[in-house]
């Protein structure tokens, strides 16, 4: 740093705050003294700069299969918040959920010079059971951490209640619904708040036809709707099902709107571009993880790590951010 300094005629004190990243240095002298680094070879020594000032400024991320819409942009909109924070990510995706494989993920990130850790939708059943190594802040968008971590995540049973309301607004007898996989949180959440919402209207809810969260799968529940014309409504719990079962329909001559209003979920780029535009509910990615980096670096900076798991600690806060419910051209009322 000291040559660094005297190529770049600077104080050893500017070359730190260039290497810290501060923005108290001047445009022209910033450029001056990465020119010095560069030619002189220099980099700064980050596992010597969290010694001397504790943290390493990167947040750990655990994701279960990140090819998944929520997932990828929950973990966009996270290292989008850290970026604008100072910190940067580190990243494992896990395909699976076994305690055992998330808490070796966790321990591995953990050896990797992180402050934090933030598990994106680990769908563990008994959370009680993943061990996380000792005093290491962590936050979750996962129900099932049941108070054991500090939780936020989008309100998917608030936004399936929305997509079911509407389409009984519009005067359908029933909304049958294609259901995401049966080991997915989220799509059990909207499979319960379909229901619900049925039975508070006093209406027997038909059999859901069970989807896996793929474009193929919406097309295979599409054949079978299709075909049936005293289905007049569905709610699909995610937007690749709608429009997989959008295009079942029109292979087979059944109009949308017309014959069939279809709601999806999420609210992808590509809902707004269908034939018709998708009437969908959007799920607050950006909020959610933005608010998921926020408490990660407010228990860095109190220290706080994971409760014990033994039922004796008060239990970790929850929060559910709301979603909306997005009209668009794939819904209208019955033909009489």
């Amino acid at each position: 740093m000291i040559d660094v300094a005297r190529l770049a005629g600077v104080s050893g004190q500017t070359v730190s705050r260039v290497a810290n990243g501060s923005l108290n240095v001047s445009p022209e002298t910033r450029r001056r003294v990465l020119d010095a680094m560069e030619s002189l070879g220099y980099s700064p020594n980050t596992a010597a700069r969290a010694l001397r000032s504790g943290s390493f400024e990167t947040i750990g991320v655990i994701a279960h299969r990140l090819a998944r819409t929520g997932e990828s942009r929950t973990v966009e909109a996270v290292a989008r918040a850290a970026r604008e924070a100072g910190h940067t990510v580190t990243l494992l995706d896990l395909d699976s959920t076994e305690h055992a494989d998330v808490a070796e993920a966790a321990s591995r990130l953990s050896h990797q010079a992180i402050d934090g850790l933030i598990i994106i939708r680990a769908e563990i059943e008994d959370a009680d059971r993943l061990l996380l190594p000792t005093g290491l802040p962590a936050v979750v968008q996962d129900a099932t951490f049941g108070g054991r971590l500090p939780m936020i995540g989008s309100d998917h049973a608030g936004g399936a209640r929305l997509a079911v309301e509407h389409l009984l607004s519009l005067g359908h007898r029933t909304v049958h619904h294609v259901a995401g996989p049966a080991d997915s949180i989220p799509a059990r959440a909207r499979l319960t708040a379909w229901r619900e919402v049925l039975a508070e209207h006093g209406i027997a809810a038909p059999e859901p036809v069970q989807g896996d969260w793929t474009a193929e799968s919406g097309h295979a529940a599409g054949i079978a709707i299709a075909d049936r014309p005293d289905i007049t409504a569905v709610f699909c719990a995610n937007d690749e099902m709608a429009t997989g079962l959008m295009l079942a329909c029109h292979e087979r001559g059944r109009r949308i709107p017309e014959d069939l209003s279809v709601v999806g979920f999420d609210d992808v780029p590509l809902a707004a571009f269908l034939s018709p535009p998708l009437t969908t509910v959007r799920q607050p990615f950006a909020r959610v993880g933005a608010r998921l980096v926020e408490e990660v670096l407010a228990r860095i900076e109190t220290g706080r790590g994971p409760r014990g798991g033994t039922g004796a600690e008060p239990a970790e806060p929850a929060e559910l951010i709301p979603c909306e419910l997005v009209v668009r051209r794939s819904t209208s009322a019955p033909r009489p």
